[in-house]
């Protein structure tokens, strides 16, 4: 049981790793001076979830479901 501990734990440091790293990459909500002027309803305002930065979201949300559930189960005294 030792030894998926210490897996359990690597993989969750991974992923905090991962998670900081994703969060840094992301532009902020706040579009700037392209809200001002009507730019954020362009072609690439409206397709942003097929876009790098919609990826990037997607990959975060999935990752921070894992940090979660390996938080609840490293945090259980079943090992």
């Amino acid at each position: 049981m030792a030894v998926l501990r210490i897996i359990l734990t690597v993989i969750f440091i991974i992923i905090c790793v991962a998670l900081v790293v994703l969060v840094l990459l992301q532009e902020g909500k706040s579009a700037g001076l392209g809200s001002i002027s009507g730019a954020a309803e362009s072609y690439w305002g409206k397709n942003k979830g097929r876009s790098m930065e919609g990826t990037l979201v997607k990959v975060t949300k999935y990752l921070a479901i894992g940090f979660l559930l390996l938080a609840v189960v490293l945090n259980l005294n079943v090992f």
